[in-house]
């Protein structure tokens, strides 16, 4: 498959800086082998943008607050306030800048389309080569978290052992990543990319591991079976059983023979169907439509921090001012990387250019994965996906664990915990 690549000027609404310094040793010799361009990737926008971003946010148009006490109806407009008025007066989108220049990132092009990646070498031999892909609406900056404790884990309570190479790509139409300009790019062809880029990478052996569309892009993989990919590790996985997805396509009872795990899992689930997608069905249908992702900044925020009840109650909590997993500058440096890149639409789209491939399944339904998996089944994921259903789906289980606490952001949210399972999960396939 070939896929146009825009312009950088076209990528991004402004100018995002391409680094023009040498490429490390390692990446030189990788790039000499494979005879793939693989290019430094710094960024500084200009303050311009940063400038107009906080024009928009103290021009917005408010509604009026919801009619009801609670979320029902929708993001709250007390939440929103309090995120804007943190945005426009406070945030610094210059200090996560600094941090991701602070990485080894590159820009290579797989299927004409450019790539972005962050490559974090660990300083332990035969450390595990590990490529973790994020979701919508993350990014990169979900990862950054975890980057150190996997790539130097005696620091972080673990041993030379369990040290592993970082791979974190955006996933096309996303954050640095280009946008593409055909309709084609889906789990299919992401993961096939995904394979080409730590072949060139000059990784022989690996794993996958993600979240959201990163568990479809790692499941995905797993299923396609490229050479050297080892095993997948996933928080959330996909193990809902047939019976069980038809009875909630139904609206029918939950069954009685149901343990206590799988009817929670089957109560979070028939809330998110029922209550939780509609941001999906829109992507889904009419990403295009979306016009106003692009043009008003509380628009976009508003329509990230909807994802599911459980992450948009303790978003509620941080701009209340309580202490969570998150703070506000990491839910905001989420939010402005997607602002700035102007990639709200192009990212929405890979809902569509999915749905187009009219599977029958669903998101969550068993994919018949057969090599190994390990799962984390944090316990305010959209599901937690009980033990035994992982059982079923994942013939080749080969970990398991149900963390006290973390929801649909991992990496962000508890990256200890995921980090621990991470070593935990992969250890028998070094």
């Amino acid at each position: 498959m070939s896929l146009n690549s825009p312009t950088p000027q076209e990528r991004f609404p402004s100018s995002a800086t391409v680094a023009t310094t040498p490429l490390p040793a390692d990446a030189a010799r990788t790039e000499a082998a494979t005879g793939s361009s693989i290019r430094p990737f710094t960024v500084s926008f200009p303050e311009a943008d940063l400038a107009d971003l906080s024009r928009r946010i103290g021009a917005t148009r408010w509604p009026e607050r919801e009619t009801v006490a609670d979320a029902s109806q929708g993001v709250q407009l007390d939440t929103m306030r309090k995120l804007a008025s943190y945005w426009e007066k406070d945030y610094d989108w210059r200090k996560v800048e600094a941090r991701l220049n602070a990485l080894p990132q590159f820009m290579t092009e797989i299927d004409g389309l450019d790539i972005h990646f962050i490559h974090v070498r660990s300083k332990h031999e035969n450390a595990l080569p590990i490529i973790i892909t994020h979701g919508w609406p993350g990014s990169i900056i979900e990862q950054l978290k975890i980057i150190a404790p996997l790539t130097d884990p005696t620091a972080h309570g673990g041993t030379e052992a369990d040290a592993f190479d970082v791979v974190i790509p955006s996933l096309p139409g996303h954050g640095f990543s280009g946008k593409p300009t055909a309709p084609g790019w889906t789990p299919l062809t992401i993961g096939t990319a995904w394979a080409e880029l730590m072949n060139r990478l000059g990784y022989m052996r690996y794993v996958a591991q993600g979240g959201d569309w990163g568990n479809a892009i790692s499941e995905t993989m797993a299923l396609q079976q490229p050479p050297g990919l080892l095993g997948i590790h996933t928080n959330m996985a996909a193990t809902v059983p047939p019976e069980i997805s038809r009875a909630l396509a139904l609206k029918e009872a939950p069954p009685a023979s149901l343990t206590a795990d799988e009817r929670n899992a089957w109560d979070q689930l028939d809330y998110f169907y029922n209550k939780g997608l509609g941001y999906a069905g829109e992507m889904n249908n009419r990403p295009q439509t979306l016009y106003g992702l692009s043009d008003s900044p509380i628009f976009n925020a508003a329509w990230m921090i909807d994802h599911d009840i459980r992450s948009y109650e303790l978003i509620t909590r941080v701009f209340n001012g309580e202490t969570e997993g998150l703070t506000r500058d990491d839910i905001l440096d989420n939010i402005t990387l997607y602002w700035l890149t102007n990639t709200p639409i192009s990212a929405a789209r890979l809902y569509w250019d999915t749905a187009q491939l009219g599977g029958k399944g669903g998101f969550f339904d068993t994919r018949g994965v057969q090599i190994p998996v390990a799962v984390s089944a944090f316990p305010d994921e959209i599901y937690a996906a009980p033990q035994s259903w992982a059982q079923q789906a994942y013939p080749k289980l080969i970990f398991y664990n149900k963390p006290p606490r973390g929801g649909h952001f991992a990496a962000w949210e508890q990256p200890e915990a995921l980090a621990s399972d991470l070593r935990a999960g992969f250890r028998s396939l070094r």
